[in-house]
């Protein structure tokens, strides 16, 4: 199993014009997701993951995100080694969405 990658900025226009409805799943810290997340996106700290993992969807498109895209890429192989059919990695993370698509959001 694999999984994808996804830049910040083709991020911001895949969630503008998708009909999907996908994950967007935060794995960095309680501290670090109070500084700045996503709309909508999920919390789930990196070592939860393995204990959350029943209550997450297998089929259901899951972009990963973390601060600069290292957990977040090896908790995507995680969900691809463990069925998971449909997951993306958001390269660069947070850090990356703050630079490139939203110059508002806090950094850190």
């Amino acid at each position: 199993m694999s999984f994808k990658e996804i830049s910040a900025t083709e991020l911001e226009s895949y969630l503008k014009t998708t009909t999907n409805d996908p994950l967007l799943l935060d794995v960095r810290e309680p501290w670090e997701y109070q500084k700045c997340s996503l709309d909508k996106s999920v919390l789930v700290p990196m070592r939860q993951i393995p204990s959350a993992l029943n209550e997450l969807d297998p089929d259901r498109e899951t972009i990963v995100i973390c601060h600069h895209g290292i957990r977040s890429r090896s908790v995507a192989s995680y969900l691809a080694s463990n069925e998971f059919s449909n997951v993306i990695n958001l390269t660069g993370g947070i850090d990356a969405w703050a630079k490139y698509v939203d110059l508002s959001m806090e950094t850190y």
